[in-house]
């Protein structure tokens, strides 16, 4: 508890309430300094993708997923989940991307009810563009900043963190 001369000038003569002290919660705490990270690099990598490449925020991360699964096809409902978007601003993303001559959707095969989403020619061109912008900004934004061992932690950490969403999926 906070003295009560000091809890009058930060309360402006009102008492701390519960919401008071979860405001100042080291778990609150921890959550900020983890996404203010996040999207202070993600801005970072993002400007430098625009400057270099003219690629529209959220383009590389489906070119990716698409990339770095194996076979090169994705179904456009799990690529949607991959991206975290809802189907309907998937589907919005995914035309604009088509028109751009990027992506390419095709019935699948051996499921009548879903498209695939590939990469184009022009797309793996896009894509290898990208990544040569891409991968110097995450070494100087993220993997300078840390040693060996901080980035071998900050994995198993990051890891951990998404298997237990997985587990929570299922």
């Amino acid at each position: 508890m906070l003295p009560r001369s000091l809890s009058r000038k930060m309360f402006r003569g009102r008492m701390p309430s519960m919401a008071d002290d979860l405001l100042h919660d080291d778990r609150v705490t921890l959550w900020g300094l983890f996404f203010e990270a996040y999207q202070g690099i993600q801005r970072r990598l993002d400007r430098e993708l625009r400057a270099e490449v003219s690629l529209p925020d959220g383009w590389l991360e489906v070119l990716l997923r698409i990339g770095r699964t194996p076979g090169q096809a994705v179904p456009m409902t799990q690529l949607a989940e991959m991206v975290l978007f809802s189907s309907g601003g998937f589907t919005k993303l995914a035309d604009r991307m088509e028109r751009a001559g990027l992506i390419h959707r095709a019935p699948c095969p051996t499921d009548r009810r879903s498209l695939l989403a590939t990469l184009t020619p022009e797309g793996e061109r896009v894509l290898d563009r990208a990544l040569a912008v891409h991968v110097p900004g995450i070494q100087r934004h993220v993997v300078d900043r840390l040693d060996a061992a901080q980035r071998e932690q900050l994995e198993q950490i990051l890891r951990i963190l998404r298997a237990g969403l997985s587990a929570e999926s299922a």
